[in-house]
Protein backbone atom coordinates (compact mmCIF):
# COMPACT_ATOMS: atom_id res chain seq x y z
CA UNK A 1 0.00 0.00 0.00
CA UNK A 2 1.41 3.38 -0.89
CA UNK A 3 1.50 6.16 1.67
CA UNK A 4 -0.77 8.26 -0.55
CA UNK A 5 -3.43 5.53 -0.77
CA UNK A 6 -3.11 4.81 2.94
CA UNK A 7 -3.63 8.48 3.77
CA UNK A 8 -6.72 8.51 1.53
CA UNK A 9 -8.67 5.95 3.56
CA UNK A 10 -7.17 7.08 6.87
CA UNK A 11 -8.33 10.61 6.11
CA UNK A 12 -11.91 9.39 5.76
CA UNK A 13 -11.68 7.42 9.01
CA UNK A 14 -10.08 10.40 10.79
CA UNK A 15 -12.88 12.65 9.59
CA UNK A 16 -15.70 10.53 11.02
CA UNK A 17 -14.04 8.77 13.97
CA UNK A 18 -12.05 11.48 15.75
CA UNK A 19 -14.43 11.80 18.71
CA UNK A 20 -14.97 8.12 19.62
CA UNK A 21 -11.59 6.48 20.26
CA UNK A 22 -12.92 3.07 21.36
CA UNK A 23 -15.04 2.77 18.21
CA UNK A 24 -12.19 4.04 16.03
CA UNK A 25 -9.84 1.40 17.45
CA UNK A 26 -12.44 -1.34 16.96
CA UNK A 27 -13.14 -0.21 13.40
CA UNK A 28 -9.45 -0.18 12.54
CA UNK A 29 -8.81 -3.59 14.13
CA UNK A 30 -11.80 -5.25 12.46
CA UNK A 31 -11.11 -3.64 9.10
CA UNK A 32 -7.41 -4.61 9.18
CA UNK A 33 -8.34 -8.25 9.92
CA UNK A 34 -10.83 -8.23 7.03
CA UNK A 35 -8.25 -6.60 4.73
CA UNK A 36 -5.59 -9.16 5.65
CA UNK A 37 -7.95 -12.09 4.97
CA UNK A 38 -9.12 -10.57 1.67
CA UNK A 39 -5.51 -9.94 0.63
CA UNK A 40 -4.70 -13.56 1.52
CA UNK A 41 -7.43 -14.67 -0.90
CA UNK A 42 -5.85 -12.45 -3.56
CA UNK A 43 -2.47 -14.02 -2.84
CA UNK A 44 -3.83 -17.58 -2.98
CA UNK A 45 -5.76 -16.90 -6.19
CA UNK A 46 -3.71 -14.73 -8.55
CA UNK A 47 -5.87 -16.07 -11.40
CA UNK A 48 -8.68 -13.84 -10.11
CA UNK A 49 -6.69 -10.73 -11.03
CA UNK A 50 -7.92 -8.80 -8.00
CA UNK A 51 -7.03 -5.14 -7.62
CA UNK A 52 -5.07 -5.57 -4.38
CA UNK A 53 -4.79 -1.86 -3.58
CA UNK A 54 -8.53 -1.43 -3.96
CA UNK A 55 -9.18 -4.57 -1.88
CA UNK A 56 -7.13 -3.13 0.95
CA UNK A 57 -8.65 0.37 0.76
CA UNK A 58 -12.24 -0.86 0.48
CA UNK A 59 -11.72 -3.39 3.28
CA UNK A 60 -10.54 -0.58 5.53
CA UNK A 61 -13.65 1.46 4.66
CA UNK A 62 -16.37 -1.20 4.35
CA UNK A 63 -17.79 -0.48 7.84
CA UNK A 64 -17.36 3.31 7.78
CA UNK A 65 -21.09 3.79 8.49
CA UNK A 66 -21.24 1.98 11.84
CA UNK A 67 -20.92 5.20 13.86
CA UNK A 68 -24.35 6.22 12.56
CA UNK A 69 -26.00 3.17 14.13
CA UNK A 70 -27.24 2.33 17.60
CA UNK A 71 -25.06 -0.56 18.80
CA UNK A 72 -23.94 0.25 22.34
CA UNK A 73 -21.91 -2.97 22.90
CA UNK A 74 -19.49 -1.84 20.20
CA UNK A 75 -19.53 1.89 21.09
CA UNK A 76 -21.88 2.98 18.28
CA UNK A 77 -24.06 5.86 19.47
CA UNK A 78 -26.05 6.70 16.36
CA UNK A 79 -29.77 6.46 15.77
CA UNK A 80 -30.16 3.92 12.94
CA UNK A 81 -30.53 0.14 13.28
CA UNK A 82 -27.19 -1.61 12.78
CA UNK A 83 -28.30 -3.27 9.54
CA UNK A 84 -28.35 0.22 7.98
CA UNK A 85 -24.59 0.74 8.35
CA UNK A 86 -23.84 -0.57 4.86
CA UNK A 87 -26.02 1.78 2.85
CA UNK A 88 -25.27 4.68 5.22
CA UNK A 89 -21.55 4.08 4.76
CA UNK A 90 -22.11 3.89 1.03
CA UNK A 91 -23.80 7.29 0.98
CA UNK A 92 -20.95 8.74 3.01
CA UNK A 93 -18.29 7.29 0.69
CA UNK A 94 -20.08 8.63 -2.39
CA UNK A 95 -19.99 12.10 -0.79
CA UNK A 96 -16.25 11.57 -0.17
CA UNK A 97 -15.70 10.88 -3.88
CA UNK A 98 -15.22 7.12 -3.47
CA UNK A 99 -18.11 5.58 -5.43
CA UNK A 100 -16.41 2.22 -6.04
CA UNK A 101 -15.61 1.85 -2.33
CA UNK A 102 -19.22 2.82 -1.59
CA UNK A 103 -20.44 -0.27 -3.45
CA UNK A 104 -18.43 -2.49 -1.09
CA UNK A 105 -19.90 -0.76 1.97
CA UNK A 106 -23.44 -1.16 0.64
CA UNK A 107 -23.10 -4.77 -0.49
CA UNK A 108 -21.22 -6.47 2.37
CA UNK A 109 -24.06 -7.17 4.86
CA UNK A 110 -24.58 -10.93 5.20
CA UNK A 111 -23.54 -12.20 1.79
CA UNK A 112 -25.36 -9.23 0.36
CA UNK A 113 -29.06 -8.46 0.59
CA UNK A 114 -31.35 -9.20 -2.30
CA UNK A 115 -34.36 -7.01 -2.97
CA UNK A 116 -36.48 -10.07 -2.22
CA UNK A 117 -34.85 -10.51 1.23
CA UNK A 118 -35.25 -6.81 1.99
CA UNK A 119 -38.95 -6.87 1.13
CA UNK A 120 -39.71 -10.24 2.79
CA UNK A 121 -38.06 -9.20 6.05
CA UNK A 122 -39.21 -5.59 5.84
CA UNK A 123 -35.64 -4.43 6.41
CA UNK A 124 -35.13 -0.70 7.04
CA UNK A 125 -32.85 -0.24 4.03
CA UNK A 126 -33.43 1.07 0.50
CA UNK A 127 -35.41 -1.28 -1.73
CA UNK A 128 -32.77 -2.46 -4.19
CA UNK A 129 -30.42 -5.40 -4.61
CA UNK A 130 -27.34 -5.03 -2.43
CA UNK A 131 -25.43 -8.16 -3.41
CA UNK A 132 -21.71 -8.07 -4.30
CA UNK A 133 -21.15 -7.84 -8.03
CA UNK A 134 -17.40 -7.48 -8.63
CA UNK A 135 -14.85 -10.03 -7.47
CA UNK A 136 -13.31 -7.43 -5.16
CA UNK A 137 -16.70 -6.74 -3.53
CA UNK A 138 -17.27 -10.47 -3.15
CA UNK A 139 -13.87 -11.22 -1.61
CA UNK A 140 -14.22 -8.41 0.93
CA UNK A 141 -17.75 -9.50 1.84
CA UNK A 142 -16.48 -13.08 2.22
CA UNK A 143 -13.52 -12.06 4.41
CA UNK A 144 -15.81 -9.97 6.63
CA UNK A 145 -17.84 -13.07 7.56
CA UNK A 146 -14.90 -14.42 9.59
CA UNK A 147 -14.64 -11.51 12.03
CA UNK A 148 -17.16 -10.03 14.43
CA UNK A 149 -16.83 -6.71 16.18
CA UNK A 150 -17.95 -8.19 19.50
CA UNK A 151 -15.02 -10.66 19.51
CA UNK A 152 -12.58 -9.03 17.09
CA UNK A 153 -9.54 -10.92 18.31
CA UNK A 154 -10.85 -14.31 17.11
CA UNK A 155 -11.27 -15.54 13.54
CA UNK A 156 -14.35 -17.70 13.04
CA UNK A 157 -14.08 -21.10 11.42
CA UNK A 158 -15.99 -21.73 8.20
CA UNK A 159 -18.69 -23.55 10.20
CA UNK A 160 -18.95 -20.72 12.73
CA UNK A 161 -19.22 -18.14 9.94
CA UNK A 162 -21.90 -20.23 8.24
CA UNK A 163 -23.81 -20.58 11.53
CA UNK A 164 -23.80 -16.81 12.05
CA UNK A 165 -25.20 -16.38 8.52
CA UNK A 166 -27.99 -18.91 8.98
CA UNK A 167 -30.42 -16.22 10.18
CA UNK A 168 -30.28 -14.67 6.71
CA UNK A 169 -31.73 -17.80 5.07
CA UNK A 170 -30.79 -20.63 2.75
CA UNK A 171 -29.80 -18.41 -0.21
CA UNK A 172 -27.26 -16.67 1.98
CA UNK A 173 -25.76 -19.95 3.18
CA UNK A 174 -25.55 -21.30 -0.36
CA UNK A 175 -23.80 -18.15 -1.56
CA UNK A 176 -21.31 -18.38 1.34
CA UNK A 177 -20.61 -22.07 0.61
CA UNK A 178 -19.96 -21.22 -3.07
CA UNK A 179 -17.53 -18.53 -1.96
CA UNK A 180 -15.76 -21.04 0.30
CA UNK A 181 -15.29 -23.30 -2.73
CA UNK A 182 -13.95 -20.38 -4.77
CA UNK A 183 -11.67 -18.71 -2.24
CA UNK A 184 -10.39 -21.30 0.24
Amino acid sequence: MTERADSRWMGVIDKYYSDNQPLRELLLLHSRLVANKALKVAELHPELGLDRQFVEEASMLHDIGIFLTDAAPIHCKGSYPYICHGYLGSELLVREGLPRHALVAERHTGTGLSLEQILERNLPVPHRDMIPVSLEETVICFADKFFSKTHPEREKSVDEAAASLSRFGEDTLLRFRRWCDMFL
